[in-house]
């Protein structure tokens, strides 16, 4: 943690627990975000890609589970809006194709890249093995990114708007999730 701390700032501990808490619910929304394209995808040329992506977030899950009940944080007070709130992303991003929901992927995993990157600087040296996981979990959150990129993201139809609107979402989830 910084040792640059300003009155008001929550303490070391809190700040940990808030981190566990976001990456948590960030985790779960991307398996709902998932399943979502799953349920409008599932039989598509891009469903083995979108379900290889969706394992992955689902181990990232459990991690954060394990640390939830390691660290005693409480959870997101958020998690029912979060179930139908990714699972719906999810699905509306799939109804306008495989393309979108790639772009979707994309720009969720852009404004979570810079998320776990901001965590894992804060955290210096401090928590090695919490960062340990933030930065194996950003390297698979890239992979993702790259991987919606090979697969026409960049294509999508309202690419600008679509990718501008779900990084808004996201930053907005990050935020509310940290605190509620």
């Amino acid at each position: 943690m910084s040792t640059h701390r300003l009155p008001g700032d929550p303490a070391a501990e809190a700040e940990v627990a808030r981190m566990i808490r976001v990456d948590h619910a960030g985790e779960y929304g991307a398996v709902r975000i998932y399943e979502g394209q799953l349920a409008v995808l599932g039989r598509s040329a891009s469903a083995a890609v979108i379900r290889e992506m969706a394992v992955q977030e689902r181990q990232h899950l459990e991690r954060f589970e394990k640390l939830v009940v390691e660290r005693r944080v409480r959870p997101t007070a958020l998690g029912p809006v979060w179930h139908v709130a990714g699972f719906a992303l999810g699905a509306a991003s799939a109804l306008l194709g495989e393309r979108a929901a790639m772009a979707c992927t994309v720009a969720v995993e852009e404004v979570i890249d810079e998320h776990y990157r901001e965590q894992a600087e804060r955290l210096g040296d401090t928590e090695p093995a919490l960062r340990a996981t933030i930065e194996e979990f950003r390297g698979d959150e890239l992979e993702h990114r790259d991987t919606g990129l090979a697969h026409g993201a960049a294509e999508a139809p309202a690419h600008d708007l679509l990718t501008a609107a779900v990084k808004a979402g996201s930053r907005l989830a990050i935020w509310l999730s940290t605190r509620i």
